[in-house]
């Protein structure tokens, strides 16, 4: 989907004069997905990543072509469980971290199975329906 875009950007602070508008089109596709064959549209359910400005109902461009690395956000699948955190990689350890000090650290457990099924690259929030 291909929308107009004008070339001046919006403030979030205080007024500034009125700039010229003259638009470009820009294509959401091509802004949002780097790897067309490997993304995934998912819908966030819950509130451990609100930290990170993610919410319950956002939707999250997932890119199982990027290799995950620390600091990433991902999703993971635990003992076929899915679940969305940001990857902690520390002494060969995975650990996945919830964005809301309410939850704790995931630590797979030995015997369990984790697996990084993509990397979070984007995420599109509703503020409200039309």
């Amino acid at each position: 989907m291909v929308l107009p875009m004008p070339s001046s950007k919006v403030r979030g602070g205080f007024p500034s004069p009125a700039e010229d508008f003259a638009a470009k089109r820009i294509d959401l596709a091509k802004e949002l997905i780097f790897h067309p064959q490997c993304t995934f549209i998912l819908r966030l359910q819950g509130d451990s990543m609100e930290g990170a400005g993610m919410f319950d109902g956002d939707l999250l461009v997932v890119d199982k072509y990027l290799r995950p690395q620390h600091g990433d956000i991902v999703v993971a699948e635990l003992d076929g469980e899915f679940t969305c955190k940001r990857l902690h990689m520390r002494n060969d350890q995975l650990i996945l971290h919830p964005e809301n000090p309410t939850y704790p650290d995931i630590r797979p457990k030995p015997g369990q199975t984790l697996e990084i099924w993509g990397v979070v690259t984007s995420s599109i929030k509703r503020f409200r329906k039309a």
